[in-house]
């Protein structure tokens, strides 16, 4: 939780809940929040 990311399509965004086992994260995209689930293939730690 906390860490930076950027995703293919929404941008730069923070971690904010990890759901599961890694099944899903809930990512804050600028105030606009994304769930994005398991694999993470359009997501990279920054």
């Amino acid at each position: 939780m906390g860490d930076r990311v950027s995703h293919d399509q929404f941008g730069l965004g923070r971690i904010l809940a990890v759901e599961g086992d890694n099944d899903a994260v809930l990512i804050d995209f600028s105030g606009r929040q994304g769930r994005i689930l398991s694999p993470y293939s359009k997501l990279t730690k920054l």
